[in-house]
């Protein structure tokens, strides 16, 4: 099935929508039968080449460009092809493959998904397909391994650990991450690991699993000032009333020590993410590899759009006021607006325990999506698994709605029906409006006391 045969695509993907609930419900949440279901749905896809995504050929062409000795942040497909050079075995079919918009730019994917490239290049055959079993295979290891410590993190916090299950069998995460190849899968995995380590008080090796996470995707950078409210509140209430006691009693040492702690923890946690991401970027580094990452990382936010909500109503505004597409223009208004909302996650809510942490982190997501200018479907996979951990039910709804978006590539120019859009978004705003400010309940599903 091709992302051009919309209709065929819409009524398969509901199905198994519909399949995956009944499988869920009518298995009693037996765990294990859960496990094997979840592998062997993962499985279905091993020998396949993707239809869904062309981003895969890139990947396997960054991979064997290192392996022929090549820095892929130096040199784009097309200052070979066009050439008439073939650095790489079967170039012209990956760069038939990829497309244009990606052979003509410089590669964005980080170290660590750069060495899970390499990685699938060396699985034994040599060849488009075996490369695709290679990257399938890290990513089917990585959801195992979210299914695992997630499931360890749910019980820490006496969450029900089959909870898991609506993001390791969600349909939606299957097709998207382990049939569309994407890696966001490998960077939820190191962001739950890191987590996990964090509630254990590892809060060290969390934050060199974090840098990990980053490494494979940049977003989690932008989750890292709510961390400092973490830190800050690192003693609980009972520590604060003995402080407050010790105060009175004109004894401040103790608070000026936690407080001490506090701030060391915190600096030392950011330098350990910044130094062990540095390390990992440094076999590729050069004054070129900062220039053309930059700029590429850039284009994303002032001229890509694909499946936006926000920014389609201020490109409209813009149109209706110029007669011109402001995308330079709102492409760098709305970032600014989404650091302004994740500084006041960060210093105005206290992330005093894990599911305020995470619920926070899932809605500074969540508002960096409703205003980036693009929304791909597997962008929204982070969300799923992090809802896995809250009472907020919008992004199993969005994973459903978002195959809505694969419809832009029915038309020949692959060009958006904006009212199509305007269904997918008026669903997702409509319950995230009414679980978030209308409907009053916790938003985490239990409260726990966790040590740093």
């Amino acid at each position: 099935m091709m992302r051009t045969d919309t209709a065929q695509l819409l009524i398969i993907y509901t199905t198994l929508f519909a399949f995956a609930y009944q499988i869920i419900k009518t298995s009693g949440f037996n765990f294990s039968l859960l496990v094997i279901f979840s592998i062997l749905f993962r499985l279905l896809f091993l020998f396949t080449i993707p239809n869904l995504s062309q981003d895969f050929y890139r990947f396997i062409w960054d991979g064997r460009m290192i392996l022929e000795g090549f820095n892929p942040y130096l040199h784009t497909p097309n200052s070979f092809i066009q050439n008439g050079k073939f650095p790489v075995a079967e170039a012209q079919t990956l760069y038939d493959g990829m497309g244009s918009l990606s052979a003509s730019h410089f590669t964005n994917y980080p170290p660590i998904n750069q060495l899970c490239f390499v990685i699938a290049n060396l699985f034994p055959g040599k060849s488009i397909l075996s490369s695709v079993i290679g990257l399938r295979l890290i990513i089917i290891a990585a959801d195992i391994g979210t299914l695992y410590i997630g499931k360890k993190l749910l019980e820490r916090l006496r969450i029900p650990s089959n909870r898991i299950f609506w993001y390791i069998l969600n349909p939606f995460i299957i097709i998207e991450l382990t049939g569309n190849l994407h890696f966001e899968g490998v960077m939820i995995f190191f962001l739950i690991w890191s987590l996990y380590l964090l509630h254990s008080g590892k809060w060290q090796w969390a934050a060199v699993v974090l840098a990990c996470s980053i490494s494979v995707k940049l977003i989690p950078l932008m989750l890292l000032p709510l961390f400092f409210t973490w830190f800050k509140t690192s003693n609980n209430t009972k520590n604060v009333t003995n402080e407050i006691i010790s105060s009175v009693s004109n004894n401040k040492i103790v608070t000026t020590q936690n407080l001490r702690n506090d701030i060391f923890k915190l600096i030392a946690f950011y330098i350990i993410i910044g130094c062990t991401t540095l390390l990992l970027f440094l076999p590729f580094f050069s004054m070129e590899f900062v220039t053309n990452y930059s700029k590429t990382v850039g284009l994303w936010f002032g001229n890509f759009e694909f499946n936006a909500s926000i920014y389609y109503l201020a490109r409209e505004i813009g149109y209706a006021i110029t007669g011109y597409n402001e995308i330079g223009i709102i492409g760098k208004i709305l970032p600014i607006i989404t650091v302004l909302i994740i500084l006041g996650f960060s210093f105005l809510k206290k992330q005093n325990n894990l599911p305020k942490l995470i619920t926070s982190m899932l809605l500074v997501l969540t508002c960096y999506l409703f205003l980036s200018t693009t929304v791909h479907p597997w962008y929204v996979a982070t969300l799923v698994l992090l809802s896995v951990f809250t009472n907020y039910k919008f992004p199993l709804v969005w994973s459903l709605v978002i195959v809505l978006s694969y419809l832009a590539y029915s038309n020949t120019d692959a060009s958006e029906n904006l009212w199509i859009i305007a269904v997918e978004y008026a669903i997702v705003f409509s319950l995230f409006i009414w679980e978030v400010f209308i409907k009053k309940r916790p938003h985490s599903l239990y409260s726990e006391t966790r040590s740093v």
